[in-house]
């Protein structure tokens, strides 16, 4: 009966410690910083390959707009290799994989990819988008969705990146934190981007 009564305490407490936690609002900020330790300690490094376990074709028929309002068909990167990333500003693994994929962006710099951050947060929200990317000073592109998204971008969770080759192929989805920064990742971009 001891251990059933120190197990509902121990349960108890961390039920309240978890409630506070996401009424505060903090419970991204937790979930930040975790994530943020697991991908330096290198557990959540990105495992490119070469088959696709996600759908073969990606669907470009949708439109997103960049941070000024001004709408872009996606249809315009045909033909090139894309690096999607789904994320949020109300998302802390989002937020923990953030540096490493602005580091990925910075060393590819020259490289025939498209890098495209795309935020999911509701358009009410822009200027939290915006104020995120200015005070980490993240220089890749960003937008927001105008309207209907592509079946293949409603995904369970984010942070999600998708690399689509140059044939319109998924050849990389990753769903969940991944460290980018990676000599593998940039191996693995340099590759299709050759082909």
């Amino acid at each position: 009966m001891k251990n059933f009564i120190g197990l509902f305490k121990t349960g108890l407490t961390a039920v309240i410690i978890i409630g506070l936690l996401k009424v505060t609002g903090l419970m991204g900020d937790v979930s930040y910083l975790t994530q943020t330790v697991a991908m330096k300690a290198g557990v959540l490094d990105a495992s490119p390959v070469s088959e696709t376990k996600a759908e073969p074709k990606f669907d470009y028929a949708f439109t997103i707009k960049d941070l000024n309002g001004n709408k872009l068909s996606f249809e315009k990167y045909k033909g090139k290799v894309i690096f999607l990333n789904l994320w949020a500003t109300w998302c802390g693994p989002c937020k923990a994989e953030m540096p490493g994929i602005h580091n990925l962006y910075v060393k590819m710099k020259g490289e025939p990819i498209e890098f495209v951050m795309l935020s999911i947060d509701k358009d009410k929200a822009l200027a939290k988008v915006e104020s995120y990317v200015k005070n980490n000073s993240y220089t890749f592109p960003v937008f927001m969705p105008s309207g209907y998204l592509a079946e293949q971008l409603q995904v369970p969770s984010i942070p999600t990146t998708f690399v689509i080759s140059k044939e319109g192929l998924i050849v990389m989805k990753e769903v969940g934190t991944r460290n980018y920064d990676t000599k593998k990742m940039m191996e693995f971009l340099k590759k299709q981007a050759a082909k």
